[in-house]
């Protein structure tokens, strides 16, 4: 009997050592998705654009790069399948435009097309691909159907192109017949890289998302920090994914699905998810401020409780969580989202932040960016409108980041397991 054990043991080891490992996937980019709007009222126009036989051609701005890649794309808000007649990704030249001979075809299970059925992902075959860390990528999806474009990100930022009819997918010859800084359908781009520990996946609201940074500049916090992280000798290779959706809420949907109902889809299942730095509850206090609904009357206990169970989560799943004060929105003139109540909101959120023990680490972005000689306003140099920063305040939010967070080794304290 102990032979016939030693002999299956062999047998099994050998067989291990046969099966090739399998790629470590890294998102370097993916922006959260969020449903478009709802169907119109009879008689009244769509405000959702449908496309039929045209190619959207999305920019995509890496963080780490990679040799292989795959990408991946949502229908998760449509009512009914969703039919990619092709998909290509290749290297952006300008514009619309991809350099010559850049341009590589992206099945799925071998074939050109896909159809996704409503509330579905899915993922791209990998494919052979030098990724450029920093670079920009163009992923081109051809649409041969009607295909309302429900599942989108609101706040791209970033210019993204539609073909005239016809499918365009490999064409450096592209001649956009509209644009909008929106991200359609396209919720992920993965890498395969060797010398990478992972992902930092940065979850939050506009201030995540980059409101009031500059348009197509790659200018919001989380780019600062991939940028930060890539040119500082000794720093760890780390892909940094926005997951932030301007106007997001911990507690109840609104811009999006709340914090927690997205939380396990945006960050859990983020491919090579390391570490978290979660920066939510400033559209609570807001709401609460002015709402007449009474399911927004939340106080800064439950704001509390919202961001707990989060960085519970993220602990259950091994990932190291970081949690981010609330940053400043006091105007020099009055305006709905501020009152004395909600600044009183907010400094008890950072207080417990600060010291309550449930995450790894605290990022003080309360202290970065606000104005020394009036604690509830931001430093003037930052302010977008006094509630987003401006690239200069993000910019400082992104440097103000102590890097040793995200040093091998770190790992989350069982002391913060609650």
């Amino acid at each position: 009997m102990k032979r016939t054990l030693v002999l299956l043991f062999a047998a099994a080891s050998t067989a291990a050592a046969q099966t090739p490992e399998r790629p470590h996937w890294i998102a370097t980019w993916s922006p959260s998705q969020s449903s478009a709007g709802a169907r119109p009222a009879a008689g009244h126009p769509d405000p959702v654009p449908t496309y039929a036989n045209r190619t959207l051609r999305e920019i995509v701005h890496t963080t780490i790069g990679g040799d292989s890649v795959r990408i991946r794309i949502s229908n998760e808000y449509g009512d009914r399948p969703l039919r990619i007649g092709r998909a290509a990704i290749a290297l952006r030249a300008t514009d619309a435009a991809i350099r010559a001979g850049s341009s590589r075809a992206l099945p799925f299970g071998g074939r050109a097309w896909v159809t996704i059925g409503p509330g579905a992902t899915v993922t791209s075959d990998p494919i052979a691909f030098a990724v450029p860390s920093l670079a920009d990528l163009t992923v081109s999806l051809y649409l041969p159907d009607s295909a309302r474009t429900e599942t989108r990100h609101l706040l791209g930022l970033q210019t993204n192109y539609v073909s005239e009819p016809g499918d365009f997918a490999d064409s450096a010859a592209f001649t956009p017949a509209d644009s909008v800084q929106q991200w359609i359908f396209l919720t992920g781009v993965d890498v395969v890289n060797p010398g990478a520990q992972g992902a930092i996946v940065t979850f939050g609201n506009s201030i995540t998302d980059g409101y009031h940074s500059t348009a197509d500049a790659n200018r919001r916090w989380p780019d600062d920090l991939a940028r930060r992280l890539l040119a500082t000798r000794g720093a760890p290779e780390l892909a940094v994914v926005n997951a932030g959706i301007s106007g997001n809420r911990v507690l109840n949907p609104g811009a999006g699905p709340s914090a927690l109902a997205r939380f396990d889809r945006d960050v859990l299942m983020q491919p090579g998810a390391r570490y978290v730095i979660v920066l939510e509850g400033i559209n609570d206090i807001g709401h609460a401020n002015y709402s007449k609904d009474p399911a927004d009357s939340v106080s800064a206990a439950d704001v509390i409780f919202g961001l707990e169970q989060l960085a519970r989560r993220a602990h259950d799943r091994g990932l190291v969580v970081y949690g981010a004060t609330l940053t400043p929105f006091e105007a020099p003139e009055p305006y709905a989202y501020y009152s004395a109540a909600s600044e009183a909101k907010r400094d008890s959120v950072n207080t417990w932040i600060r010291t309550g023990g449930a995450f790894d680490g605290v990022i003080d972005f309360d202290a970065i960016t606000r104005d020394p000689g009036r604690r509830t306003r931001f430093l003037p140099a930052y302010d977008g409108d006094h509630l987003h920063p401006n690239d200069a305040g993000y910019a400082a939010m992104a440097q103000g980041i102590d890097l040793g967070l995200f040093r091998a080794g770190v790992h989350p304290s069982r002391a913060n397991h609650r």
